[in-house]
């Protein structure tokens, strides 16, 4: 954990491992529950941002008692190429936004940079495709001075040459009243940042990975390193972290969106699977296993005990990938830990936030790793991707990923039935028309109440736990202090699909906007980015702002 008058930028590499590789939980909560203890009060940050509103009233509008957050996703060159005022100025009025997410660091397109290319542009901004000029990075000022015991190097973002986005935004937000959070992804670019491969993830087979190793301590150095620059170089309000990833067994059945691997086997991977008594040769075995039976349901004809049965097999002879999928788990909710302790360490009254991703939404084995009782341990602020537009598409892919291998032997439609039945999505599309519809708001307006009931009974350690940060939790480990992280819904605004498939209106986002806040969301995110939104759509979410009398 960093402290503002000893940071960890200049410790070796070696010292540094031995701090952060296996943080213990005792002490890191016992800081944590102090700090928030006297942080009471404060805590709530970004939740005091616009006019008061509560529960839905008989006229279906909201009362007052308590403020609300209406948060949106912007990319660097989104004030670069229109300007901070006008930007700033177009997100309030049409959206009524009082709190921005900054997106300071990603080499991908999903937060930074203009619309993708293929998709059409917004009608705002520059009308060109930055296919030429991406390049991703640090879109803030650099400062050496919190980097000095880091590998990474020359990893400022070019293409918008000095333009610091922190320094030219935050002055200006802050004086119309608007927060700041920085927002910042694990997605790099191994051609283009120094030193990468040294904390690339290794998959079964010793090869190296496009993906980061959560338990590698320069990868944490690293993520230290920049939360320390930003909330200390600029006046910021918070930082909200976006890990888009999962496990080795979800990658092997598909049931990903994009980023299969199966991973990892680094030497620090390896050493903490020893410390925790897998046996680490046979859950690489294991997964070199389930590697094979994947291809065999994809492309030969039906086992006599068909696809199920011989997956299920397969998983009790190497109970090891179990195990191992939870290592690779508990090790990115260690890291959400990392950043947390970083941030709050440097100042108290930082919101820390992270990134649900919308795999959460299809997926019941993803949707189980991530419990928001253990989650809210280490967070102010949930984003939960309530992408209702885009949703239809994305399940429909997650369907035929999962009927291709552990669903084979029933049709794709059943399939998708079983898991309405499993998630609670009934009265959705099916799944022929499933593309063009999209989902409901009442997606949205179910999700929002499941995770404000989960983080409802989750409770934040009063007392030292005996286990690790990446163990178990106990139930007796929990108190009320939890009951502060807040669940901000992403909502969907011109998330690119494919032509054909379900687009964003107007109506989508009010609707969507309305579900969240009836729910009893304290706040949204609009989302992905700034860069694709149509601006029609941006003012869906004014529109239900004041169908529901909420001002900001």
């Amino acid at each position: 954990m960093r402290h503002q008058d000893s940071a960890l930028s200049g410790i070796p590499p070696k010292s540094l491992e031995a701090q952060v590789a296996h943080p213990s939980r005792r002490t890191f909560l016992k800081n944590v529950a102090a700090a928030s203890v006297a942080a009471a009060g404060v805590r709530a940050g970004m939740s005091q941002a616009a006019e008061p509103v509560s529960a839905q009233s008989e006229n279906g509008r909201l009362q007052k008692s308590e403020k609300k957050v209406v948060a949106i996703q912007i990319p660097a060159v989104s004030f670069s190429d229109e300007g901070v005022d006008k930007v700033l100025d177009t997100v309030q009025e049409r959206g009524g936004v009082n709190t921005l997410l900054i997106a300071v660091f990603s080499y991908g397109r999903g937060i930074e940079g203009r619309q993708i290319p293929g998709h059409p542009l917004p009608d705002h901004g520059v009308q060109k495709y930055d296919t030429d000029t991406f390049h991703g990075g640090d879109f803030a000022e650099v400062h050496p001075e919190y980097y000095a015991g880091t590998i990474f190097k020359n990893f400022r973002a070019p293409e918008l040459g000095n333009f610091d986005v922190l320094g030219e935004v935050v002055p200006k937000a802050k004086k119309r009243g608007m927060k700041s959070i920085c927002w910042f992804e694990d997605v790099y670019n191994p051609r283009l940042l120094d030193n990468f491969e040294k904390a690339a993830e290794v998959d079964v087979y010793g090869r190296k990975t496009d993906q980061s190793c959560l338990n590698n301590p320069h990868l944490r150095n690293f993520l230290s390193s920049m939360v320390e620059d930003w909330t200390k170089s600029y006046d910021v309000d918070g930082i909200m972290w976006c890990c888009e990833r999962q496990g080795a067994l979800n990658n092997a059945i598909d049931a990903d969106h994009g980023q299969p691997g199966l991973t990892c086997f680094c030497e620090h991977c390896t050493r903490k699977g020893e410390e925790q008594g897998i046996n680490v040769e046979r859950a690489r075995q294991g997964l070199m296993q389930l590697d094979r039976w994947v291809r065999m349901a994809r492309t030969q004809p039906r086992p006599s005990d068909g696809y199920f049965v011989t997956f299920w097999r397969l998983l009790l002879d190497y109970p090891e990938i179990l195990a191992w999928e939870k290592l690779w788990t508990d090790s990115q909710r260690e890291v959400y830990g990392h950043i947390y302790g970083t941030a709050k360490s440097i100042n108290s009254n930082l919101d820390a936030g992270f990134h649900v991703m919308h795999l959460n939404s299809f997926n019941p084995f993803y949707r189980a790793e991530q419990d928001y009782r253990k989650l809210s341990q280490h967070a102010d602020i949930l984003k939960v991707c309530m992408y209702n537009n885009c949703a239809g598409p994305r399940m429909a892919n997650y369907i035929d990923g999962v009927h291709s291998t552990i669903w084979h032997d029933a049709p794709a439609q059943s399939v998708l039935e079983l898991y309405y039945n499993i998630l609670g999505y009934q009265g959705e599309a099916p799944l022929d028309k499933l593309r063009v519809a999209g989902f409901s708001s009442d997606y949205v307006y179910r999700e929002t109440k499941r995770a404000l009931a989960d983080i409802k009974s989750a409770r934040v350690p009063t007392s030292a736990p005996n286990t690790d940060l990446a163990g178990p939790a106990n139930e007796e480990d929990f108190s009320d202090l939890s009951r502060e992280t807040r669940i901000y819904p992403g909502i969907d605004i011109d998330i690119p699909t494919r032509k054909g498939q379900k687009k964003t209106q107007p109506s989508d986002v009010r609707n969507a906007v309305k579900a969240a806040f009836n729910a009893g969301a304290p706040g949204v995110i609009l989302s992905r980015k700034y860069s694709e939104m149509r601006l029609a759509n941006l003012s869906g979410a004014g529109a239900a702002l004041k169908d529901l009398g909420i001002r900001t």
